[in-house]
């Protein structure tokens, strides 16, 4: 099984990821564990992600693209993976069709997690009330800043799914326990919205 997770910041899909991937035996890919791993290894994609990473720059597309593909090419991948924090922009959705369509590989499903921002607002302040805000990226300037660097980069990924009949969303309103259960269903329901 291979799965996008999409949705803002506090939605809980790192959360959900988790879950699944005790439920279904995949691997979680996340971006920053990806990059990491790649500048840790010394491989030259990952060499050239940290001579980047270590300017403060943002890793282009192309060398994301680079990374996701020697990490979907280990062997513990072969039960499938779930992508987290990738595609974030249309550009790089459209970068990893391409890349999944040259191996063979296709995507089973593309889950947004729908919330509403305000409710976000008030979970991730929350959650910085009881981690004693030990998170940097909790603060209220900074989830406002997220928020808004999400509706205008990555929603768009979730209208370009949606436009391509793979996006199932889910409502992320509610206990883990309750949107683990839509999110099930719609693995188990297909596609249709």
């Amino acid at each position: 099984m291979r799965l996008i997770l999409l949705g803002p910041p506090g939605a809980g899909k790192g959360t959900q990821a988790q879950r699944l991937v005790g439920k279904h035996g995949i691997v979680q890919l996340s971006t920053g564990d990806m990059l990491r791993a790649a500048a840790s290894a010394g491989t030259p994609v990952g060499l050239r992600a940290k001579a980047i990473m270590d300017r403060g720059d943002l890793v282009p597309d192309d060398v994301m693209i680079e990374i996701i593909a020697d990490r979907i090419d280990q062997p513990d991948t072969a039960n499938g993976f779930i992508l987290d924090g990738f595609p974030r922009t249309v550009d790089q959705a459209k970068a990893l069709d391409r890349l999944l369509d040259e191996r063979g590989l296709g995507i089973d499903r593309i889950i947004e997690i729908v919330v509403d921002h305000e409710v976000l607002r008030e979970r991730i302040a929350g959650r910085a009330r009881e981690t004693g805000g030990s998170r940097a990226d909790d603060t209220e300037a900074t989830v406002a800043k997220r928020l808004d660097v999400y509706r205008r980069q990555t929603a768009p990924v979730a209208e370009y799914y949606r436009q391509r009949g793979v996006l199932k969303p889910v409502d992320g309103m509610g206990t883990v326990e309750e949107v683990a259960a839509r999110i099930d269903e719609s693995l188990r329901a297909g596609t249709d919205a």
